[in-house]
């Protein structure tokens, strides 16, 4: 393995605490387990309404572990998903924190994609978008 390789693997759970608290402090000091959660749960929503092609596009941004987590569990041959609402993105995302629900998890999730916007490329981001119904496009917005 090259060098390069493991500076890379090294690194890697540096960036996804980076990320993760960004996101916490985002989220006015969110628990960096809840604010985890909150990205690998909305990362996971998103990836099974894109088709393939585009999460795997998507995916190639994304911080080595983090990749990891965006592809634990898919089933490609069940994307995209045929809801495609709004209500249903953040009732799945609000699945996970049934215990503990967000007061507002609308916020939360654009948190998430605001960090998304941060954190890759422009040109990216406006294809997952396009790549979305219109109803979930409103999520996105700053």
């Amino acid at each position: 393995m090259k060098t390069t390789a493991m500076t890379t693997i090294d690194h890697a759970p540096q960036v996804v605490h980076e990320w993760v608290n960004e996101l916490s402090h985002e989220l006015t000091l969110m628990e960096s387990g809840r604010a985890l959660r909150l990205l690998r749960v909305t990362l996971h929503t998103l990836r099974d309404i894109l088709p393939v092609a585009e999460a795997v596009d998507m995916s190639a941004q994304l911080p080595v572990l983090l990749r990891g987590v965006f592809f634990e569990g898919w089933n490609p041959s069940a994307v995209p998903a045929d809801w495609q609402n709004k209500a249903d993105f953040v009732a799945r995302v609000q699945e996970e924190f049934s215990n503990e629900p967000f007061e507002k998890p609308e916020k939360a999730i654009s948190a998430v994609f605001a960090l998304l916007r941060r954190r890759m490329s422009s040109g990216e981001i406006e294809q997952v978008i396009h790549a979305t119904r219109k109803p979930l496009q409103s999520l996105w917005e700053d």
